[in-house]
């Protein structure tokens, strides 16, 4: 046996045991970074060792500072678990080792990627000659679309930003809603656009923008250049624009239409759950992420474009050492070199069918629900939202107890939320966003909090 093949067993090994503890062990870790720090730190040693022993060596001391992601009980922030098949198929991308960006130089990987697009973009009911870009996660693929739409509507109004650069430019507004993702203004500071640049519409209770608001805000920009960044699952709420009115306004007024999605468009792929992104197929470009609701490991954002050309306009790259054959992959993104992460998305659909999709996405929405039933039952805890898809959002009466019972449940272990701020008062949030998480789960987390609600009330 080789080296290489002893890491590859120790790491196997390594897995399956992490694999094994996630039933029971802690949901949060056991160690911060400082301690992780002492764990994994020190001088850089003189001599190696052997990669099998060095594999080992890192799952021991990583232990205790790992979050139990893959797990039935981990509903903090909006993070999927990863199903069997693209974890494996996770573990042979890095064996190929294929720098993914031109099909000439690998054909296989491109092609997995292409076809996992193809199938996206069939589930999501988005336009079949949509360019999809793979990239790290719904904040970079915000920035993507967001660069496609502001190349665009300035070639519009006769500006060529490739050849004319920003200087001297008209002035691109965009339109976002009172309670978009923090990603999006991030993408548009990225882009040159500030803070004076947005104009915000406002929402109603659950974060879905107000039509009225958005004609408001489209006459507050004049004969600017305008793109409207509408919403396909509000972080907090779960919530969807109401997107059979929104569109056609922002069309109207001539806008470049984007939704961010990084969670919420997964919806499309349920009937019983598709009239939540009525309406999301009239965009001009779609954030959504894989390593969400899609359950594929880490990294997978995908930027999706009507028009291949508005992504070829802004990202295609030159030079003469490079290879070309047809739309690559390079040509719809930032990046030349990376690791083909589409592949995993293919082992994900394959193995799941479209009936699975469905079912998954069906079963994160029925947890959350049976979450919901249980908290209401609990005295002391107020519901503070419409469970319409994967999110459930709650408070105690008072803030401090409301922050303290969401320490006291990651000290517990039992299960992960996140805290947050809703209309200025604290929140807890859960996200139902794992492919594992069963009837026996909702249960021990209502359990643990409802231990919890007495112990944290009044602290």
């Amino acid at each position: 046996m080789d080296e290489r093949e002893r890491a590859l067993q120790a790491a196997h090994a390594a897995a399956s045991e992490f694999l094994a503890t996630l039933p029971e062990r802690p949901v949060w870790p056991r160690a911060g970074l400082e301690g992780m720090l002492q764990r994994v730190g020190g001088p850089l040693p003189e001599q190696g060792r052997p990669a099998d022993e060095v594999v080992r060596e890192l799952a021991e001391r990583a232990d205790p500072g790992l979050v139990a992601i893959p797990g039935a009980r981990f509903f903090g922030f909006v993070i999927g678990a990863t199903l069997p098949a693209p974890l494996a198929a996770d573990w042979l991308v890095s064996t190929w080792d294929q720098n993914s960006g031109s099909s000439t130089l690998t054909p296989a990987t491109v092609a997995l990627e292409q076809v996992a697009g193809e199938w996206i973009l069939d589930l999501l009911g988005l336009p079949a000659t949509a360019s999809v870009g793979f990239v790290t996660g719904a904040q970079v693929s915000n920035f993507v679309c967001l660069a496609a739409a502001r190349a665009a509507v300035l070639r519009r109004r006769g500006w060529d930003l490739g050849r004319q650069g920003l200087h001297g430019a008209p002035r691109v507004r965009l339109v976002v809603g009172a309670h978009r993702h923090g990603s999006v203004d991030r993408a548009a500071r990225f882009l040159g656009i500030g803070q004076d640049d947005l104009v915000v519409a406002a929402a109603d209770e659950e974060g879905r923008m107000l039509p009225a608001a958005l004609g408001r805000a489209l006459e507050d920009c004049g004969d600017d250049p305008l793109v409207v960044c509408l919403q396909a699952g509000e972080v907090h709420t779960g919530a969807f624009d109401p997107f059979t009115e929104l569109v056609p306004l922002a069309r109207a007024a001539g806008a470049w239409v984007h939704i961010d999605g990084a969670f919420g468009a997964w919806a499309a792929t349920s009937p019983a759950l598709a009239h939540l992104t009525a309406g999301m197929d009239g965009a001009d470009s779609w954030t959504t992420d894989a390593h969400k609701t899609l359950n594929v490991p880490y990294d997978c954002g995908m930027a999706i474009v009507r028009d291949p050309a508005d992504s070829i306009a802004v990202f295609r790259t030159g030079g003469d050492y490079l290879m070309y054959s047809g739309l690559d992959p390079w040509d719809l993104t930032p990046e030349l070199s990376r690791r083909a992460r589409g592949v995993p998305v293919w082992a994900a659909l394959r193995s799941l069918g479209r009936a699975g999709v469905a079912d998954l996405v069906e079963r994160m929405h029925r947890n959350a629900l049976a979450l919901e039933r249980g908290l209401r039952d609990i005295p002391g805890v107020t519901i503070m939202n419409q469970v319409d898809y994967t999110q459930v959002m709650f408070r105690l009466e008072d803030d401090a107890d409301t922050r303290a019972l969401g320490a006291a449940i990651l000290e517990e272990g039992t299960a992960a939320v996140t805290g947050a701020e809703w209309a200025g008062r604290a929140v807890l949030r859960c996200a139902m966003s794992s492919w594992s998480t069963q009837e026996s789960d909702i249960r021990r987390t209502l359990e643990a909090f409802a231990r919890l609600v007495p112990l944290t009330r009044g602290s």
